[in-house]
């Protein structure tokens, strides 16, 4: 299975993460800037200001999903866009989606379910919107 590494497009790869990196600077700064303080407990607020690990971290855990998801795509030979998106789903809410609402889930999120229905649909795009750029380019 691991030998799949040498079949993936890696240029595909590169897309679907840059893509995904944007929409989530879109969708978290602007679509859901203000109900995203609020499901943290934040309104009002300022922001916190951006650190190395607030602009790094984000960045390289899309990469290691995207890759992940690369691997899976060609290990199962996923091939016609269909069962790209169907694949994406499965990821984004069997997976992405359910650990969002996981990881929400303690003391330390006032509003862990508002936060989980802000946060997994961003998830949810981009596990399709990735499955189907590294199958149409595969």
């Amino acid at each position: 299975m691991f030998s799949v590494l040498d079949d993936i497009n890696w240029p595909a790869l590169a897309i679907a993460a840059v893509a995904s990196f944007l929409i989530a600077g879109v969708w978290f700064a602007v679509v859901i800037a203000k109900p995203y303080a609020v499901a943290l407990g934040r309104e009002g607020a300022p922001a916190p200001s951006p650190t190395p690990v607030t602009v790094a971290g984000p960045l390289l855990c899309t990469l290691a999903t995207v890759l992940t998801s690369a691997v899976l795509v060609e290990a199962l030979d996923i091939t016609g866009t269909g069962d790209a998106v169907a694949f994406g789903l499965i990821v984004g809410v069997g997976y992405l989606g359910a650990m969002t609402f996981q990881i929400a889930i303690n003391p330390n999120f006032p509003r862990p379910l508002y936060y989980g229905l802000l946060n997994a649909p961003y998830f949810v795009l981009t596990s399709v919107l990735t499955s189907v750029i590294l199958v149409a380019m595969r």
